[in-house]
């Protein structure tokens, strides 16, 4: 069996998972539009069309085809919608697309939308607004306060986040980012309405914790995996302990029976006076998941077994508590001129 993982970028560890997972009964191969240090830790690799080019779903089948790949999936939010679009594609070349159903990625992709779900189906959420005056009236009326948080309504990561004090702020700081947005390729979902491309949310304070909710390929949910988050950097878990928590547990069952993605959910929450608070969730694998991984999990020889039309061991469905991890800057070389 041969995967392919696209967009790769800097998670060289995700293809290492995968690599481990097929034991040498495959290849791992990995794209991307520029040389990452994913790609080299690739069995194979390839570049690729930028995701938004014409011919990037074409060239994706024929290279899959090519290389007898059998299955596809990405790390890159960007990417998901497009090749979800092409599901039926895929899977009429015998490639399985480990990605969610369109409408589960638009929910998950748009934070507007994501609050909607998460309300309507009774989480607890941030208050959030899409519209500039209407938070401006509710701060007014005494129903939130500042700080708040302006993000992208597509967004990921920390990009283009800030935190306003004050009424001013607010409104220069909304104007900033909504200028920002339309310089960076953050411009390209945005454009789905782009006077409503910025949310506003109020700031909650408490412990801040990342969920890895596990769904099968089939869409049936699994287990969920809880880790308290102690390091952020550029939006991204640094460091992170493993936990029980039951609370945490409970809301990832929901969600991934609620939701209905595949594979994994990579969810942020925060618990406040002892109730979960959903923040975002991502349809791929996260910044948090290798702190599941060193704890004891293995979702992509789940994944693996999945694939085979196999059950997964229980023990690779599972975490210990209390592993403490911290992620790792490593140089590489990608290319060296002769002199």
């Amino acid at each position: 069996m041969n995967i392919i993982i696209t967009s790769a970028g800097r998670r060289s560890y995700i293809v290492k998972y995968f690599q481990d997972a097929l034991a040498g009964d495959g290849l791992v191969h990995a794209g991307n539009s520029e040389l990452s240090a994913a790609l080299l830790a690739a069995d194979k690799y390839v570049l690729t069309p930028l995701i938004y080019d014409s011919e990037y779903i074409d060239f994706l089948i024929n290279y899959c085809k090519s290389n007898e790949i059998t299955a596809i999936l990405s790390l890159f939010d960007v990417d998901l919608p497009v090749l979800a679009m092409a599901r039926e594609r895929f899977i009429a070349e015998s490639i399985f697309p480990i990605v969610s159903a369109y409408n589960v990625i638009a929910i998950c992709n748009d934070k507007w939308e994501t609050y909607k779900f998460l309300i309507s189906n009774n989480f607890k959420s941030p208050a959030t607004y899409i519209d500039l005056y209407d938070v401006m009236n509710d701060i007014s009326d005494g129903v939130v306060q500042y700080p708040v948080i302006l993000k992208p309504r597509w967004g990921m990561g920390s990009v283009g986040i800030s935190t306003a004090d004050n009424a001013e702020e607010l409104q220069i700081l909304y104007r900033k980012l909504k200028n920002d947005i339309f310089k960076t390729y953050l411009k390209y979902e945005s454009q789905e309405d782009p006077d409503k491309s910025i949310i506003i949310q109020e700031m909650i304070l408490g412990d801040e914790y990342g969920l890895d909710v596990i769904n099968d390929l089939n869409q049936k949910y699994v287990c969920t995996f809880v880790k308290r988050k102690i390091a952020m950097r550029s939006g991204e878990t640094d460091s992170a302990i493993t936990v029980n928590n039951s609370p945490l547990e409970n809301a990832g069952a929901m969600l991934g029976e609620k939701l209905g993605h595949i594979g994994n959910l990579d969810v942020d929450c925060f618990i406040v006076d002892n109730k979960p608070y959903i923040l975002e969730m991502n349809c791929r694998f996260g910044g948090g998941y290798p702190f599941s991984h060193m704890a004891g999990a293995n979702i992509p020889l789940a994944i693996i077994h999945w694939l085979n039309k196999k059950i997964p061991p229980d023990h690779i469905l599972k975490i210990k508590a209390g592993v403490l991890g911290v992620k790792d800057i490593t140089p590489i070389v990608l290319k060296q001129e002769i002199s």
